[in-house]
């Protein structure tokens, strides 16, 4: 019997031998958490079903967030275009005049812009991407029953929910949401006159926010606490797959940099409420001067960029532990250089903390100061990479299955390249100075940080959707959506750097009243027709997934894809507790593929013969 070709039976037979017994099923016979279908699928404490809570209100969230995109880039693109037809969506922020033409309000369009970067960064690739993935994999890759708290998950997953809807109830005020940029650079989020949406919008804005920390915190902390404490036997740190080690450095980071944004905010609305000047001086407004003196706006910068930088480790390391499981999982591979991947990990995120200034250097900050945050800006790239090496090295001579998991894994060592190396450029302040502000910056961090983040995800939910759901989604449609997205996202953001070399400041409501970019009307319509194919690609994708979800190919074996980590032990639909008897022991790390002419062998599977331990 080869040691690798285990099917489900005999993998049954080998936990139930070598297992660990935490004696769970005495306890959970006709398990309590299982009782009807409110907490069942609504309160749920199963680990899996939070996942799936996750990941489709992280749907929701990144559909609203598209459209929204969409919506400013018809502003762009076709400024003279009538947008009448959206009146019924929109309401009065789009004003018909006496030719019957529809035009979107400017105030409006700035909001568009702000709730576009907040529901994006916030709720879809923080949320839905470590909610959804570290929910998922943590306690069935390192062999755990569940979380180390179900209820705080729970209560995670809620806290998100609600700051969703609190943000969503914005979009509905009178006034209209928050419209001074994701970022809520004061003074237009700290004085409730400044501008129309800085008033109930702002307010309700920083309530989501709040909720929001709330929920990253809780999730947070359960993600460490589960990794350091519930992994099975022989589960050393140095067997665990990258997934792990990505997750518990990404929960690490946010309880680190999270709690100083909430500092930040809570500056804010003691500023806003209260009267305080944190962050507000010698202001005029309507001609008259306010009585608020000595505060700084650099300050609320400096708070919000240290959690700010950390962030966009937070949304892309999960995608990348996410790329380094799946790519050696369907390149057949060992992954190349498993320590390095780890320590780059680590390097990241010690990094990542003392950055945050590269976003200043324009804001009045010491060019000095400016010197120590450009050096090691360019140092962090040398961490990321190592990883793209390791990649590459990774699909190098492996027999690679180019389905549509792998080619987004491929897609987003495509897209961490080409958004990587404009990072270069800004990270310097020299260059900065004149890149700041303008698409340039737009395109860096969209293909880097949004594109590539996002492709990490679609490679996780079509890798992972047979132990979501117990089916397959429908490769055909998955492929199809990879290349129109690929080739839509370089045509949105490739030109973008061209506009951004040539000056064109971001966030502006419409350019043709500007003599030096007149030229850029063309390039601005092509931006916005590939905009709205990418968007409709990603509808595609939608409805793939839920009509798999009931009508895709059935998964027949507990191992579809040949996979070594220990989530592929558990039964196709795996109830709470996720292994019916005993917890199967670990007896070697998660990447012995292709080990001794054997095509895979599971991490339960023991040495066999003359083996020896794979030294990575």
């Amino acid at each position: 019997m080869s040691g690798s070709h285990h099917n489900g039976k005999e993998t049954d037979v080998l936990i139930e031998t070598q297992g660990y017994d935490d004696h769970f099923h005495e306890h959970h016979e006709g398990d309590k958490y299982q009782f009807g279908f409110i907490s069942k699928y609504i309160f749920s404490m199963d680990h899996k079903i939070i996942a799936r809570q996750f990941l489709i209100t992280g749907m929701f969230w990144a559909l609203v967030g598209a459209a929204m995109s969409i919506i400013f880039r018809l502003q762009l693109g076709f400024p003279d275009a009538s947008l009448a037809w959206l009146k019924p969506v929109l309401g009065k922020w789009i004003t018909i005049n006496e030719a019957g033409v529809g035009t979107l309000e400017s105030e409006f369009y700035y909001a568009l812009v702000t709730m576009h970067g907040t529901i994006i960064v916030f709720f879809v690739l923080t949320a839905g991407l470590s909610g959804t993935f570290s929910n998922l994999l943590i306690p069935l890759q390192i062999g755990a029953r569940d979380m180390a708290s179900p209820f705080l998950n729970m209560l995670s997953y809620w806290f998100f929910f609600l700051s969703g809807a609190v943000l969503l109830y914005s979009l509905f005020l009178s006034t209209g949401p928050f419209s001074g940029g994701w970022t809520a650079y004061p003074p237009l989020s700290a004085l409730p006159q400044a501008s129309i949406g800085s008033g109930a919008g702002m307010t309700l804005w920083l309530v989501s926010l709040a909720l929001f920390v709330v929920s990253v915190l809780l999730g947070g902390m359960n993600y460490i606490t589960t990794v350091l404490n519930l992994r099975t036997k022989g589960m050393s740190l140095w067997r665990m797959p990258l997934t792990i080690w990505a997750f518990l450095v990404t929960a690490i980071l946010g309880l680190l940099s999270f709690p100083v944004l909430f500092s930040g905010f809570l500056l804010l609305i003691f500023d806003r409420s209260l009267g305080t000047s944190f962050y507000i001086s010698d202001i005029f407004i309507n001609g008259a001067a306010l009585d608020r003196i000595g505060g700084s706006p650099i300050l609320y910068q400096h708070i919000f960029w240290f959690l700010g930088h950390p962030e966009v480790y937070i949304i892309i390391l999960p995608a990348m532990g996410i790329v380094s499981e799946v790519m050696s999982v369907h390149a057949r591979k060992p992954i190349f250089g498993y320590r390095a991947m780890v320590y780059s990990i680590l390097a990241i995120a010690f990094l990542s903390f003392i950055v945050w200034a590269h976003h200043m250097f324009m804001s009045g900050v010491n060019p000095f100061i400016s010197n120590f945050f450009v050096v090691f800006t360019l140092i962090i790239a040398v961490p990321s990479a190592v990883k793209v090496f390791n990649w590459i090295s990774t699909l190098y001579g492996g027999n690679i299955r180019l389905n549509t998991p792998m080619l987004f894994c491929i897609g987003f060592v495509s897209m961490f390249i080409s958004g990587g190396l404009t990072g270069i450029f800004l990270g310097n302040s020299a260059i900065d100075i004149q890149q700041h502000d303008t698409y340039f910056v737009v395109a860096h961090f969209h293909i880097v940080m949004g594109v590539a983040a996002f492709y990490g995800m679609f490679a996780g939910v079509y890798n992972w959707f047979p132990k979501m759901f117990g089916r397959f989604m429908n490769e055909t449609l998955g492929k199809i959506h990879f290349w129109i997205t690929t080739i839509g996202a370089y045509a949105v953001f490739g030109p973008m750097h061209f506009l951004g070399m040539a000056g064109v400041p971001r966030r502006y409501y419409r350019f043709d009243s500007f003599e030096a970019f007149s030229g850029f009307d063309d390039m601005n319509k092509f931006i916005t027709i590939a905009a709205i194919i990418t968007f409709f690609a990603q509808i595609l994708f939608v409805v793939n997934f839920f009509w798999s979800m009931y009508r895709g190919k059935k998964v027949e074996s507990q191992n579809p894809w040949g996979s070594n980590s220990l989530e592929w032990t558990t039964p196709i639909e795996a109830g709470h507790g996720n292994w019916p008897g005993k917890i199967p022991t670990v007896q070697r790390w998660a990447y012995d593929y292709g080990k001794d002419g054997i095509e895979f062998t599971q991490q339960h599977i023991p040495l066999r013969e003359g083996e020896e331990q794979s030294s990575h």
